[in-house]
């Protein structure tokens, strides 16, 4: 295996940064703050911040620059991308293309391949995994009762007159974390002429992946969902697809050669990854590899199977919450993402409340993911939000375990949950202009010291992904 150069000191369990991290909660006091929204995003490992505070001082720029410290960042820079390689058991024949995110790294597939490929998708993708595929020619998979009828309609689809070049899929929800047969599919698509692309942002950090075993041709990830927010993330994928694509950044470092009139691309990965790369963060991603697969993931799944029993059961015990499940066998293999509606009670309040009231971050809404949570909620996916019947909701609550979350945390918030069905949340709430959430109206809480700029007021308009 590469070990990365800024080798990570590894712990009996990789510990996260503000792990005991208090927070204040809308009537004045401090909290242990229990962090249940890891789908979203992860907080840092300490030995990822380690590292990064170890390697910032070496920081220059990479590939182009004689001095030592280029040399040293360069090095840096290569080893995160074997070290992503690794945890990923991609084969000689994949490139690591480091990028921001999942999503940059879909679309950045997704203008690299030839123009006008035929895309077999599945209904219940992240928008990530969606909308990029729209620039060819798209066909949706139905929604899935269950991996059986998954598999077999893919076959069937796949098996058609007209042969399809890629199939595009998820590794595991992030809406209700049931766990896709990734290898099943695969083994489909190759045996129908196509290749896989399948989305891992979700699945990485709780499962190993093995794209070798598995037949996956291209994968994408986050680093911040996987431990290391630090702005990277990857894209790994067949040479021989993208070696002669287009790139969807265009820039210095880039290319071999510009004139007035023409571009000769620079090499894999070199001619997508335009521009003064994120160094620091694909140091951060390469530390997080290492970090998670000395421990082991098999480990990590282990820790967390029972944990998600522990959620899904307790959540079943209170009286009307609903979860919203794609998938009914209890048997099938989920992740610690669970996904649920409270009768009678607006999905953005519960958040809210957990928050303020009880210091327990969760996620609300639709999950960049609308069809899916339409279809879950009983909404036809094409039905404009105008035409919801006002007492149907249009979003749900996402609860995400991830490392450092134990049984305590998962009673307390059963505890919450249980208290907001019965009675609603303690205090009035109206929408915050900056975070765009609903905060109590009266609200003791007060921002931390940082030494930055909190705004006051919102700035931009741009648009939340609810």
């Amino acid at each position: 295996m590469h070990k990365h150069m800024f080798d990570p000191a590894i712990r009996a369990t990789p510990r996260l940064v503000g792990q005991e991290q208090r927070v204040p909660t809308a009537d004045g006091a401090l909290r242990r703050s229990i962090n249940l929204d890891h789908a979203a995003s992860t907080p840092p490992l300490v030995a990822v911040r380690e590292a990064v505070d170890r390697f910032v001082p070496w920081y220059s720029s990479i590939h182009r620059g004689a001095g030592y410290r280029s040399q040293v960042a360069s090095r840096a820079y290569e080893g995160a991308r074997a070290a992503v390689a690794d945890f990923v058991d991609a084969d000689d024949d994949q490139v690591v293309v480091l990028v921001r995110n999942t999503t940059e790294a879909l679309n950045v597939l997704a203008r690299a391949l030839p123009p006008g490929l035929r895309v077999l998708c599945s209904s219940m993708e992240h928008h990530a995994n969606l909308l990029p595929w729209r620039a060819h020619r798209l066909e949706m998979l139905p929604f899935p009762d269950d991996p059986a009828a998954l598999l077999e309609t893919a076959a069937a689809t796949l098996a058609g007159p007209h042969p399809f070049d890629l199939l595009v899929v998820t590794a595991a929800s992030n809406v209700t974390g049931e766990v896709w047969p990734i290898e099943q599919l695969a083994e489909l698509a190759h045996a129908h002429g196509a290749r896989i692309v399948v989305d891992g942002a979700q699945l990485a950090p709780h499962r190993p992946v093995r794209m070798r075993e598995w037949g996956i041709d291209f994968l994408a990830l986050s680093g911040h969902k996987l431990y290391a927010p630090y702005g990277a993330g990857a894209l790994i994928a067949r040479r021989d697809a993208i070696a002669d694509g287009v790139p969807l950044l265009q820039g210095g470092g880039a290319v071999q050669r510009v004139t007035l009139d023409d571009v000769v691309w620079s090499d894999l990965p070199d001619r997508y990854e335009a521009g003064s790369p994120n160094v620091i963060g694909a140091v951060a991603l390469g530390v997080a590899c290492d970090t998670l697969a000395a421990f082991g993931m098999e480990e990590l799944a282990a820790h967390e199977r029972p944990l998600v029993q522990r959620l899904r059961a307790g959540l079943r015990t209170v009286p009307g919450v609903q979860l919203l499940d794609a998938w009914q066998d209890e048997s099938i293999d989920r992740l610690g993402v669970c996904t649920f509606t409270v009768a009678g009670q607006d999905h953005r309040l519960v958040a809210a409340a957990l928050s303020a009231e009880h210091a327990i971050a969760v996620r609300s809404g639709a999950f960049c993911a609308h069809p899916l949570v339409a279809h879950l909620l009983g909404l036809a996916p094409e039905l404009p939000s105008a035409q919801v019947p006002p007492d149907r909701p249009t979003g749900a609550v996402r609860v995400s375990l991830g490392l450092g979350v134990d049984e305590q945390q998962i009673d307390a918030f059963l505890a919450a949950v249980g208290s907001l069905a019965a009675a609603g949340p303690r205090l009035a709430y109206a929408p915050d202009a900056v975070t765009r959430q609903l905060v109590p109206r009266d609200d003791a809480r007060d921002w931390p010291e940082l030494g930055i700029r909190l705004s006051g007021a919102r700035r931009g308009s741009g648009a939340p992904c609810l």
